[in-house]
């Protein structure tokens, strides 16, 4: 995995960078938090708990999609909120919540 390695001369020839191992773990994390509490949401709003039926029924598909479409459009916007408060912190310009 070439995007591991730096380009930093490092100790014994050629190792890992262990800041983009830390990097990728981390963005690991976040991805699998992000899945594991858009599953636990949308199963909670549109799955029966009677489990009556073995496959989806066509309400309960279509609000899942809408869901995790849902989910999916305020984590981008909390994102991109982030990075421009963090642009303006940068910047100089602090803006309170």
């Amino acid at each position: 995995m070439s995007f591991l390695r730096g380009n930093a001369p490092m100790s014994g020839g050629g190792g890992v960078n262990t800041d983009k191992i830390e990097m990728a773990v981390t963005e690991l994390d976040t991805v699998t938090d992000f899945f594991n509490r858009m599953v636990q949401s949308c199963h909670s709003k549109c799955i029966s708990a009677r489990y009556a039926e073995p496959d989806l029924n066509k309400g309960e598909s279509a609000c899942i999609d809408r869901c995790v479409a849902k989910f999916n459009d305020v984590q981008k916007k909390v994102g991109e909120k982030l990075q421009s408060r963090g642009a303006a912190n940068a910047a100089g310009g602090f803006t309170p919540v």
